[in-house]
């Protein structure tokens, strides 16, 4: 297998996509990290005649390679482009170029003066436009209907893991503290409320279960990509068949961390276009926000000690209702 990553030399490099015939007469001039991706090593690649992106996966989670991951998620991301090529969000996704499944290595289109949605964070409001925009994207994929999709059990079990376990386990190992000064002492009633952690583990269970909606599986700011003409939706590997309610409640849980505005839970379900149970996307909203604040997948989000125990109230009450 051939492996890349940031420290590649630039001739190697040159040889190397030679080799698969993906470059032809043109010279790398130069290389760089392409964002802050959690899975996988995502590479900009610069030549004389344009810029594209590689993206390639490693059996463990490429910013922390202590955390095993299935290598072949790639493959399943490589089939929802391939599924999404058949509806209108097409032109809401980069374009794969090139994809190469021994080497688990994919090449894309780069999209210019393109930046990820997790400015939102900071800016802490959704601009009108680009909420109709993710709504539009996520009625049009959860319409879709492809055949024989992977079941991607084995990445949506690590998923499990971080979502439904680790976060509400007393003695998980995440040193909260260095994350900010407090948060520990915030996080411990979470991990022994008995009926919280019940919900969490029947929603958990639910989700390992198959499903009759293909999901995007990490529907965030994270996965949002926007330039001054339109957004981009991109990180496709946890896709997979499950039930609608995840998608729309990771959505309202993260537009809750943006704004704290527990609003944006009617206004998700209001613009969905399809048949769903409020209960259950009630219930995933709550998790995400949980897990996103005491779990190991922290977001650059900037809030004070009392504003999180407000959100983590929030989400109990959402996952409790």
């Amino acid at each position: 297998m051939n492996r890349i990553d940031y420290n590649t030399p630039i001739a190697t490099l040159q040889q190397l996509l030679e080799a698969k015939g993906w470059i032809g007469e043109e010279q790398i001039v130069a290389v760089e990290k392409a964002g802050e991706s959690n899975m996988n090593m995502v590479m900009k690649v610069d030549t004389d005649r344009r810029s594209f992106i590689l993206k390639q996966s490693r059996p463990y989670v490429f910013k922390y390679p202590n955390v095993a991951a299935p290598e072949a998620r790639t493959l399943t991301e490589y089939r929802f482009f391939k599924e999404i090529k058949s509806t209108s969000l097409v032109g809401q996704m980069p374009t794969i170029l090139q994809f190469d499944a021994k080497d688990y290595l994919m090449m894309m289109d780069y999209v210019h003066n393109a930046k990820d949605m997790t400015y939102l964070y900071e800016r802490r409001e959704v601009p009108l436009d680009s909420f109709n925009s993710l709504m539009e994207s996520l009625n049009i994929l959860h319409g879709s209907s492809p055949v024989d999709y992977p079941s991607n059990i084995e990445l949506r079990e690590l998923n499990h893991q971080h979502i439904f376990h680790l976060p509400f386990l007393e003695e998980n190992g995440f040193a909260l503290d260095t994350v900010q000064p407090g948060l520990q002492s915030l996080a411990e009633p979470f991990k022994t409320d008995t009926a919280l952690k019940q919900k969490v583990k029947e929603l958990g269970a639910h989700y390992l279960e198959p499903g009759n909606v293909l999901l995007h599986g990490d529907y965030y700011p994270g996965s949002w990509m926007q330039t001054d003409e339109q957004i981009y939706i991109i990180d496709a590997e946890f896709s997979h068949y499950g039930f609608c309610e995840f998608d729309l409640g990771v959505m309202a849980g993260h537009l809750i961390m943006v704004t704290s505005d527990t609003s944006y839970l009617d206004r998700v379900l209001k613009a969905y276009a399809h048949e769903y149970e409020e209960q259950r996307v009630l219930q995933v909203a709550g998790t995400e926000i949980i897990r996103r604040l005491i779990g190991l997948a922290q977001l650059p989000l900037i809030r004070t000690l009392e504003e999180k125990s407000q959100l983590l109230d929030m989400a109990k009450k959402l996952l409790l209702s």
